[in-house]
């Protein structure tokens, strides 16, 4: 089956051997997935971390086919869509957890929040992140925040050579170590909830799309949203953290820590002074 795929999804698997491996195989999964589910597909849309593309069902019922690239951070987005069942994420239709594959509920319209102001995005946001901390039954599959961190700080050590500030990368991993030493309870996490990920939809006003479920600290999971309000949290970042954890009903200076680690010591592909400087307001 010929299929296009984005150059971005190329470009996100090109220099992991099992990632490359999942590239070639993608076009006869796809093929393997459009008969057993009976779909018909159209182009991919613009997908980094994944292969994902419209559909219509038999009975047509329009919808999203998904099959994700090897990814750590992912691994378990299919248990926690059904967790969740639809509230407030998108709908899991079918599934293959073995191929990382997904038929999913279409929201339509489908546009995405960022289409509105940023102040309005953290409302609604900290409305979504509140429903869907939710403690899971047990025994479950999700895996603890502090095992992220540590393979981000794995990976980050292993970068050394490339820092621009190593006393603030130290810190940064110092914080990391502590904020998630105190043991492994907390809430289903979605990890990467911003508004790239929440669309516009009819059954609800807004649902979320690609969580990557972790078991742990809720203030964590105000980070990501704040990641993508950059010029606002460097203007005033205890203000704008402040104002978003009140929001979220969380503890505002773990969320600042949170944050504070994130920027100054995630991995990353360029270690870049906007970052540092961000970091250095954060760490103040």
């Amino acid at each position: 089956m010929n299929i296009r795929i984005p150059q971005r999804l190329i470009e996100s698997c090109a220099s992991v051997p099992e990632r490359v491996a999942w590239l070639d195989q993608l076009p006869s999964l796809v093929a393997q997935l459009t008969r057993r589910w009976s779909i018909s597909i159209d182009e991919p849309f613009e997908a980094s971390c994944a292969w994902v593309a419209p559909a219509v069902r038999a009975r047509g019922t329009h919808a999203v086919i998904k099959i994700s690239m090897p990814h750590m951070e992912a691994e378990h987005e299919i248990e926690g869509l059904r967790v969740w069942a639809g509230d407030p994420t998108v709908r899991l239709f079918e599934a293959d957890d073995d191929l990382g594959a997904m038929l999913l509920e279409r929201g339509t319209p489908g546009t995405s929040l960022r289409s509105v102001s940023e102040p309005e995005q953290d409302q609604i946001i900290a409305g979504l992140l509140r429903r869907l901390w939710q403690v899971p039954a047990a025994p479950n599959v999700f895996r603890p925040l502090s095992l992220m961190v540590v393979h981000w700080c794995e990976e980050t050590r292993a970068d050394a050579a490339r820092w621009r500030d190593a006393a603030l990368v130290e810190d940064g991993l110092r914080v990391f170590d502590e904020l998630s030493s105190g043991g492994d309870d907390g809430v289903l996490l979605a990890t990467d909830l911003h508004a790239g990920n929440v669309l516009r939809a009819q059954r609800e006003p807004w649902v979320v799309i690609d969580p990557k479920p972790f078991i742990g600290d809720p203030a964590y999971d105000a980070t990501q949203h704040l990641l993508n309000c950059k010029p606002r949290v460097h203007a005033d970042p205890r203000g704008t953290v402040t104002r978003f954890a009140e929001l979220l009903d969380v503890d505002s200076e773990r969320v600042r820590l949170w944050l504070f680690a994130r920027v100054a010591a995630e991995p990353r592909e360029a270690w870049d002074a906007n970052a540092v400087a961000l970091a250095r307001l954060l760490r103040s």
